[in-house]
């Protein structure tokens, strides 16, 4: 078995492993949610948090870890009457991203329910979580259908699993642990309310605390047991204080003062719903416990909201998660009550209640994005574009219609075209291909109704043999990749011109955000087009890429449209089932280098005859149009709408017009 790293060894990090410890004095915190770039310790800080957590008393031989002193009465390994209990170590379950439905809620033998009308069940990661940690490293990746089951269980603290009216129930009551890098993409906001607490991280921008990041890490992989050895003291004192506070836990006054304030604060960064508030008393609660303290202080509610708010008061994906500091420290002082500590510890140290602060200094924020940000984007030689303007900013988005690719697919579950997916309304039946998951009952008894004489049957029940199962063919909607061609040249440098586009592909990435897309970005000006951003299912770096792009030079359609067909041919080898649909945001016209706009039409057909869905949206503007847009859809075997016509509420028959005019 490998030696995990000491908890206590992880370097810095103080917001982090504060929120973890805090879950581990009271689950009903209801769980972390670490977010963060690659490579700060989030993985390592929460597989190590298992080995500090009290051992759990369970029946002897239940699957389910059901509690000696309260057994579940539905448990499918019970009744459990007067059973020993046993001391086993708290788990910590991993959910891979690409996990099955039955791996994660278990598996029923559909054929001996139907033959023998037994309950043959094999439980999954839900039921060994049970009075443990789920831990899903990559939460933002996860495939829809397991995040709904997550929700469900979560919710109702119980994992159901039903096989065409077979069910069989279990509890699942887990500690919810999830880290995630945002360049990725971002959470469903359902899953992300289900988090009690988030962690923002960074890596240290001090090099001596890199340095002894880079020291404890060697010393680590060259001797894992002697280095766990050199911590054991340190990791036996926070085992400690967490029992400690456990138990102190229950004595714990939250009075009215802090009642009033957690109810102030929430109300003043108007978070959604009433969980907030519940998950910040508890918070709260749980700060004062660790602290060795029976009242709840204001700096208790302060580090609190850090903690549980910032991921409930964002309005849509690019927000940026976090909290004004300034306005928090006003709301506490204007609502402070009676309950109030006269004095309270203004610092009492990095794995007391207020460390970590909850969100980084800016004077730790490295320098370098925002001065690359900050300046015009250059050329091959290192200078800026010739005609170059500054970017323009969006205007505000709208609603769009949905834009889907034609045909069925067979890529990654989510919400934009039409797909053979494993969730959905069944279409038919078919043989199965491995494990049977979803039983299509109908064409099961189909195929063994004419066998049954021959097989001997004298009984109620049917006979049914392997060979007779079917499994269910379901239709629902896959994701697609939706690569965006944007033209930034001078004949789109007009500022309320392109703050106008810009905000229609900015509505278009809320789009592809909520249909769990994939996005990328190519722009063409000046002699040249690049990839602002690869496929990615991060449509917040999109939108980020996209606010900063300036405009200006000449207008290279047919480079534009070339890099484009490159990205799609790459992407097709990475990622074969799932479908591109192009989105190319132009007037039309091409400049620059001989016969730009028949070199940019032979560019066009070669999407039509690789048979890629396409929309161009028209950015034509003023009395007098050309309609070079709508010529180039069609050598695109696309369809064109104007800027006003993407809205929703103007082009109802936009979906038809794609799917006719690709087919």
């Amino acid at each position: 078995m490998t030696t995990p790293f000491p908890f206590t060894a992880v370097v810095g990090q103080d917001d982090l492993r504060l929120a973890l410890l805090l879950n581990a004095v009271s689950p009903a915190v209801g769980g972390v949610l670490v977010r963060g770039e690659k490579g700060t310790a989030k993985s390592t800080a929460v597989r190590a948090l298992s080995a500090l957590l009290p051992a759990v008393p369970v029946v002897a031989g239940c699957r389910f870890s059901c509690d000696p002193a309260a057994p579940d009465p539905g448990c499918p390994d019970g009744p459990h009457e007067d059973t020993a209990g046993t001391l086993r170590p708290a788990r910590m379950v991993e959910l891979p991203v690409g996990a099955s439905e039955d791996r994660l809620v278990g598996a029923l033998d559909i054929e001996r329910a139907l033959a023998e009308g037994v309950k043959a069940f094999e439980p999954g990661l839900l039921a060994d979580a049970h009075r443990g940690i789920l831990y899903v490293d990559e939460v933002n990746l996860l495939h829809d259908h397991l995040v709904d089951l997550l929700l469900d269980a979560a919710a109702m603290g119980a994992s159901y699993v039903e096989r065409e009216g077979v069910s069989v129930r279990h509890a699942s009551k887990f500690l919810l642990v999830g880290t995630m890098n945002p360049e990725e993409g971002e959470l469903r906001p359902q899953l992300l309310d289900r988090f009690g607490l988030t962690v923002e991280v960074a890596a240290s921008r001090e090099p001596d605390q890199r340095v002894e990041v880079v020291r404890r890490r060697l010393a680590y992989d060259d001797d894992p047991a002697g280095f766990a050895a050199r911590w054991a003291d340190e990791e036996s004192a926070v085992r400690q204080r967490i029992a400690a506070a456990r138990e102190l836990l229950p004595s714990v006054r939250l009075g009215d003062g802090a009642l009033r304030q957690i109810a102030a604060t929430c109300a003043a960064f108007e978070v959604d719903g009433m969980r907030a508030d519940i998950v910040m008393a508890r918070t709260a609660t749980a700060l004062a416990a660790w602290a060795g303290r029976t009242d709840v202080l204001a700096e208790d509610v302060r580090q609190a909201a850090l903690l549980a708010l910032p991921h409930r008061r964002r309005r849509n994906p690019f927000d940026a998660p976090g909290l004004d500091e300034d306005k928090l420290d006003e709301t506490l002082e204007e609502f402070g009550g009676p309950d109030d500590d006269p004095d309270p510890d203004p610092d009492p140290g990095p794995d007391g209640p207020g460390g970590g602060g909850g969100q980084p200094d800016p004077g730790d924020a490295p320098q370098g994005d925002a001065d690359t940000a900050a300046r015009p984007e250059t050329g091959e030689n290192g200078q800026p574009h010739p005609g170059e303007q500054a970017p323009a900013r969006a205007s505000e988005p709208f609603r769009t219609k949905v834009l889907s690719v034609p045909g069925i697919g067979e890529g990654a579950a989510g919400r934009r075209s039409r797909a053979r997916t494993e969730h959905g309304r069944t279409t038919g039946a078919r043989r199965p291909r491995g494990t049977l998951t979803k039983l299509h009952l109908a064409a099961t008894v189909r195929a063994a109704a004419p066998h049954q004489r021959a097989r001997g049957r004298s009984g109620a029940g049917l006979v049914v043999r392997r060979d007779d199962l079917r499994q269910a063919t379901r239709e629902g909607r896959e994701g697609n990749l939706v690569l965006f061609v944007v033209d930034a040249s001078g004949s789109m440098a007009a500022r309320q011109r392109m703050g106008a586009v810009k905000g229609a592909v900015l509505s278009l990435l809320l789009d592809a955000y909520q249909r769990r897309d994939k996005v990328g970005l190519v722009t063409f000006r000046g002699s040249a087009a690049e990839v602002a951003l690869p496929p990615t299912s991060s449509v917040d770096a999109a939108a980020a890429r996209l606010e900063t792009l300036p405009t200006g030079g000449r207008t290279p359609l047919a480079a534009g449209l070339l890099r484009a067909h490159e990205v799609l041919r790459v992407e097709r080898l990475r990622d074969p089932a799932r479908r591109p649909l192009v989105v190319l945001v132009t007037d039309g016209r091409a400049t620059g280098g001989p016969e730009p706009v028949a070199l940019a039409g032979r560019a066009a057909r070669l999407f039509a005859a690789d048979g890629v869905a396409s929309v161009v949206v028209d950015c034509e503007s003023g009395p007098v149009r050309l309609g070079l847009a709508g010529r180039l859809a069609a050598e695109l075997g696309g369809t064109a709408v104007t800027l006003d016509e993407l809205r929703a509420d103007s082009i109802a028959g936009l979906v038809k017009d794609v799917q006719r005019r690709a087919a």
